[in-house]
């Protein structure tokens, strides 16, 4: 049964939505409407040019993806809120500039934020309908076939980098976003300016070249998904250029310079768990199955599997330039890998040995 709520009742719950998302741990909310008409187009484009890739779930789902009110029949506003990841620790930099460090995204290093950020939402809504009574609503995190990035920009939490990731100027970019859509009629908020101007940090950054023009990335290309998504081999191209990053790639929001303006989360879940923030490659090449699903457990990391774990720390151990001991831990391995990881093994012995 949908709430009737008064017009001038309306813009005082906006309000008090807002803080209450930030009373929730959300560090910012704001609300849009349901038109992605502009998003969509660019949807498309990608998709005819192949980048997504073997992500195939991208051309799935049709309109559902940019129209909400199909998604979730009954859909008017989006209320789209965002959470700070980035754990307190050095500059990140210093790990990718050694070799023998296995370098994490940052957003992977504590628990997975998929199930955390959903119950706040659900709090949130519970909230709502303490205030309004029963309403219609459903709540994402990176799930379904949602358009985050550009309903937050259109609800004013950021403007759209050229690597296509949200850039607020308070906050840099290492925050994870949520939306709950709903059938309350809220006022919505104004997008902000963009401010990227001419830097072209992001793109210039990328080890791979994977950001082709300003606000398009080829995701074949991309060391996030080459390590995450990426089911099969790594293109023997891409894999020097992979150096250390053995689960996803920070490199675009590390030179972008609103990050410096990013402060650390408030969250414990999101702390670096197991040693994941200082562990060395061979630390975690020598981790069985049985091993990596323990030290994953409620972490991001597990949906790739042991097999691509490995996969990615043979490539990164390939680049590490070690000596004797990287070679016999390899060689170690070999016999026992699965046909996807000894490719990768193989690589990496072919490539130390010609250093020696």
């Amino acid at each position: 049964m949908k709430a009737a709520v008064h017009p001038d009742r309306l813009a005082r719950l906006a309000a008090e939505i807002k803080r209450w998302a930030r009373e929730l741990g959300f560090q910012q909310a704001g609300i849009t409407d349901t038109d992605l008409e502009a998003a969509s187009a660019r949807l498309e484009a990608w998709l005819a040019r192949g980048f997504h890739g073997e992500m195939a779930y991208m051309a799935r789902h049709g309109s559902k993806r940019w129209r909400p009110e199909i998604l979730v029949p009954g859909t008017v506003r989006v209320i789209s809120v965002r959470m700070d990841f980035r754990p307190p620790e050095p500059d990140p930099r210093l790990l990718l500039e050694d070799p023998a460090a296995a370098y994490v995204s940052r957003y992977a290093l504590g628990r997975d934020y998929h199930k955390l950020m959903r119950k706040r939402l659900q709090r949130l809504a519970k909230r709502i309908e303490q205030a309004v009574g029963p309403f219609g609503y459903r709540a994402f995190v990176d799930s379904a076939p949602v358009m985050e990035k550009p309903l937050a920009v259109k609800a004013g939490l950021g403007w759209m980098g050229k690597h296509t990731n949200l850039v607020n100027r308070e906050a840099g970019s290492w925050f994870f976003l949520g939306e709950l859509y709903t059938d309350l009629p809220l006022p919505v908020d104004d997008p902000v300016p963009d401010h990227c101007g001419r830097c072209t940090a992001c793109i210039d950054r990328c080890p791979t070249q994977a950001i082709v023009e300003p606000w398009v990335v080829d995701a074949r290309r991309c060391i996030s998904y080459l390590t995450i998504e990426h089911p099969g081999p790594i293109p023997e191209p891409l894999r020097p250029l992979m150096g250390n990053r053995i689960y996803g790639c920070d490199d675009c929001l590390l030179a972008c310079p609103w990050n410096r303006f990013s402060p650390p989360t408030r969250e414990a879940d999101f702390l670096p768990r197991h040693g994941l923030d200082r562990a060395t490659l061979i630390e975690l090449f020598s981790w069985n199955e049985a091993t990596f699903l323990a030290r994953t457990e409620g972490s991001a990391i597990r949906r790739i599997g042991h097999g691509r774990w490995q996969r990615n720390l043979a490539v990164a151990l390939g680049n590490s330039g070690g000596g004797i001991e990287v070679i016999r831990v390899l060689e170690a391995r070999l016999p026992t890998a699965p046909p996807l990881v000894a490719e990768h093994i193989r690589w990496a012995l072919a490539r130390l040995r010609r250093r020696d």
